[in-house]
Order: C-alpha cells, then sequence, then structure tokens
C-alpha cells in the first residue's frame, strides 16, 4: 500500500512523541503521563493505518474517528506534560502544533469520507 501523508506525519508524530518520552524523569511520578501519551499518540497512525483496511466505509470512518479521539487525548497529555514542569514549554508547542496538523487533516479526510457516502 501507498503511504499517505497522513499516515507518514502520524508515524513522525509518534516517534517524536517517543523521543521526548525518553528524556522524562519517570522518577517523578510522571510514569502515568508518559505511558497515557506513549498509547494514544501511537494509537492515532495504528487507527489511520487500520482505516486504509476498513471493511467498508462506515468502517474506514469510525477508524478515523477513533484516531480523532487518540488526537485529542494525546492534546490533553501534552498539556499535562507541560504543566507539570516535564516537558519545556518549546516542545509542548512543537508537539501540539504536530498533532494539531494531524487533527485537520483527520477532521478533512472524515468530512470528505462522510460527504461521499452520502452520494
Amino acid at each position: 500500500m501507498k503511504e499517505s501523508v497522513m499516515r507518514t506525519k502520524a508515524k513522525a508524530f509518534a516517534l517524536h512523541v517517543l523521543a521526548v518520552c525518553d528524556t522524562i524523569d519517570t522518577k517523578k511520578n510522571r510514569g502515568a503521563l508518559v505511558n497515557q501519551i506513549v498509547r494514544s499518540s501511537t494509537s492515532i497512525g495504528a487507527n489511520i493505518h487500520e482505516a486504509a483496511y476498513g471493511a467498508s466505509r462506515a468502517d474506514f470512518i469510525n477508524k478515523l474517528q477513533i484516531a480523532l479521539k487518540e488526537c485529542f487525548e494525546t492534546e490533553y497529555w501534552i498539556e499535562m506534560l507541560n504543566g507539570s514542569g516535564s516537558i519545556p514549554d518549546d516542545t509542548a508547542q512543537e508537539l501540539l502544533q504536530e498533532c494539531g496538523a494531524l487533527h485537520a487533516m483527520l477532521v478533512s479526510s472524515i468530512t470528505t469520507a462522510k460527504r461521499n457516502r452520502e452520494k
């Protein structure tokens, strides 16, 4: 399967999150936050990848909607890590921008898929 821009960006974002998480001191009770952001950020790409193999248009849309929800959750964990002092402001802003770009792509794809389903 040809790699889509959205899948490529989701993978790069997850790898960026993983790299940032490697720098966080989990001895300061941040292990739970790190675990959560790793799960949600990697789930975005996994659901986008799975959507490409959806059994139907509805399944495709559903997987993209799950990816969008994971995107929202990831934004929350970025804010929590930043608010707790675990990641600096500039890192948080970079991650939020990447996550926001994925969010916009997902919304656009979901909207298009829903519109095409109605035809």
